[in-house]
């Protein structure tokens, strides 16, 4: 080994320091929501799964705040967000809704086409933005991700008040429609960079939460 790659293993950070940045500990906290999101679709206790998913979305959002606050990260730094934050929204926004499918169904093999459909679209969409970005009018190209998991739990407010065989035909719908859309054509803005939105998703977040734990109880 020569001179020149030693000092380049010396200068190369450790995994493990990444996660004491802020924005990545933002994003690890939605990974948990969104392991609480799984956990509580596959035994059945979709109330608490919502409130998963929505906090899911909330962190994600915080994290992309707090990066842009933060001051002396370095390009590693950001690169390394940028990729775990990519990683996440894959496991966030495409498994846990499919799940959520197939678990409403309890687990009929019928609705694997629609999971496979909702995974599939996140992941051509999450590799198309990794590709190209955000379009020349500062938009997303296609319907972003993290539009499924807020529109996903407010259509589940109707699951106490339709027959289970309507309800799982709403959801499938739904979230066929949003996958259409993740992969369309469409310019959508970006939304998360917009501080009325934040502060419209906090809200949002709350209203959701206390809903379902009403519900809940």
């Amino acid at each position: 080994m020569t001179a020149t790659n030693e000092e380049s293993q010396a200068r190369q950070p450790t995994i493990i320091s990444f996660v004491k940045d802020l924005p990545n500990v933002c994003s690890l906290a939605g990974l948990a929501c969104t392991l609480l999101a799984i956990y509580f679709s596959i035994i059945g206790v979709f109330y608490a799964a919502m409130i998963g998913m929505i906090w899911a979305v909330a962190f994600d959002w915080a994290d992309g705040l707090v990066a842009r606050k933060m001051k002396g990260r370095t390009g590693s730094d950001r690169i390394f967000g940028g990729q775990l934050d990519l990683l996440i929204d894959i496991v966030s926004y495409g498994v846990t809704p499919a799940i959520v499918l197939l678990s409403f169904s309890d687990f009929n093999p019928v609705m694997l086409p629609a999971a496979f459909v909702v995974v599939a679209a996140s992941a051509i969409r999450l590799s198309y933005f990794s590709t190209f970005g955000l379009s020349d009018e500062s938009k997303y190209t296609g319907l972003a991700l993290d539009n499924n998991s807020i529109a996903l739990v407010f259509v589940f407010l109707s699951e106490s008040v339709l027959p289970a065989g309507v309800f799982a035909f709403v959801l499938c719908t739904c979230a066929l429609g949003l996958a259409v859309l993740n992969v369309s054509q469409i310019k959508t803005p970006k939304l998360s960079g917009n501080p009325r939105n934040v502060c419209f998703l906090a809200g949002y977040t709350l209203i959701i939460t206390a809903l379902y734990l009403w519900k809940l109880l």
